[in-house]
């Protein structure tokens, strides 16, 4: 059962979550904006586990727009083919690199509209970017975000832009840039899909879902 998390409670919940994990990342791995765009195109319906075991070939040979595009399609398609949508999401890349070079020099703008312009860039895509590269105030919804939104009361939405917009109003500003991390992490090892283990989630007490799940027995 669904109960809305109460104003109070939403600073307090981030603070213990900050207090367990004060410099939270992506898991994603990257040592370029370009990287990180890279690695964030390719993780569409798949583990981050799963892209950086491909990544870490891909960049080891080619971590540029114009060495991805230097390298051939089948190339890349065959440093990638482990992820699922290989072969789109190798398309994309390769259209999205073209246009880096195009249009801004091989880098990666700063904006949404120029981010969401690029083959295979989506709202949330561009908002990783936006948070983890560049350090804004933007909360990229995954299906672990969406769920905790709703599932904690935090942001009920019906839509992935729904919880967006409602997590951007209610979060506090001390919280914000970090919390699209705290989630993700949250949501992956302990607000669960199946079965969330509340017996060993530190913010249950400020937790608007009902009635909590008690320990396996």
């Amino acid at each position: 059962m669904l109960h809305a998390m109460k104003k109070e409670a939403i600073a307090p919940f981030f603070a213990t979550l900050q207090a367990a994990n004060p410099m939270p990342v992506t898991e994603l791995e990257y040592t370029s904006v370009f990287e990180l765009l890279t690695a964030v195109l390719l993780s569409a319906q798949a583990t981050d586990v799963s892209v950086n075991k491909a990544t870490r070939r891909l960049f080891a040979v080619a971590s540029s727009p114009q060495a991805i595009l230097d390298l051939g399609l089948d190339a890349l398609e065959n440093h990638i083919k482990t992820i699922g949508l290989f072969h789109s999401k190798a398309k994309h890349l390769r259209q999205t690199c073209q246009m880096l070079v195009d249009l801004h020099g091989g880098q990666v703008p700063r904006t949404r509209e120029a981010l969401e312009a690029l083959p295979g860039v989506g709202r949330k895509t561009a908002n990783v970017v936006l948070n983890s590269a560049f350090g804004e105030a933007t909360m990229a919804v995954d299906t672990h975000i969406f769920r905790m939104g709703n599932r904690t009361g935090l942001a009920p939405g019906k839509t992935p832009l729904e919880v967006e917009l409602k997590l951007l109003r209610r979060i506090p500003p001390e919280y914000i840039v970090d919390a699209h991390h705290w989630l993700i992490l949250h949501g992956r090892y302990v607000c669960v899909a199946r079965t969330p283990r509340c017996w060993e989630c530190a913010v249950a007490s400020f937790c608007g879902y009902k009635p909590k799940t008690p320990p396996p027995q």
